[in-house]
């Protein structure tokens, strides 16, 4: 992208995380932004991403969030994905609470969605297995861990903003 997509402007708010943060908002009991350092220009609950400051991964993202707080579910959803809606998001956490898993992730005719889903405390130690062997890709501890898919018809909710044009796209998708 070139710049910090999560302080792109969006949607009539000052960033896209404060878009995601806001409409999410209301459909949890607690809803936290994860970030490297305090950076968004409003007002929201922001777990830092110390663990290791030299590597930008979900991974240690995830290990901070589950430290910090005590929940043993967690819903996670890629602030560059703007168009999954309550419905996906739904379906997923009740798949979630149905079985037993360590973690469900939404899945569609492009592919598996690891940022949007369900993670259980129970998949901490294939991230710090992770961490430790230096594999970032969410999709490998996916494979050595118990998860479960939510599978969807359609690949538009996980739309996923990664380049500029990626991003004039979501914004003409909202005018």
């Amino acid at each position: 992208m070139g710049k910090d997509k999560a302080l792109l402007p969006f949607c009539g708010f000052s960033t896209l995380a404060e878009f995601q943060y806001r409409r999410l908002k209301p459909h949890f009991s607690a809803t936290y932004l994860s970030a490297k350092r305090e950076k968004f220009p409003f007002q929201a609950p922001v777990i830092l991403d110390d663990l290791r400051e030299d590597i930008f991964t979900p991974v240690a993202g995830l290990l901070k969030i589950f430290d910090e707080l005590k929940d043993d579910k967690l819903f996670i959803l890629s602030v560059d994905t703007p168009f999954v809606g309550v419905e996906e998001i739904r379906r997923i956490v009740q798949r979630a609470l149905d079985e037993k898993f360590d973690a469900v992730v939404a899945k569609s005719p492009g592919g598996i969605h690891p940022m949007c889903g369900v993670y259980s405390r129970s998949i901490t130690p294939f991230l710090k297995e992770a961490l430790e062997r230096e594999s970032y890709r969410l999709t490998d501890i996916l494979d050595a861990a118990n998860c479960g898919f939510v599978e969807f018809a359609f690949d538009d909710p996980f739309f996923n903003i990664n380049r500029p044009a990626e991003y004039e796209s979501a914004l003409k998708k909202l005018s």
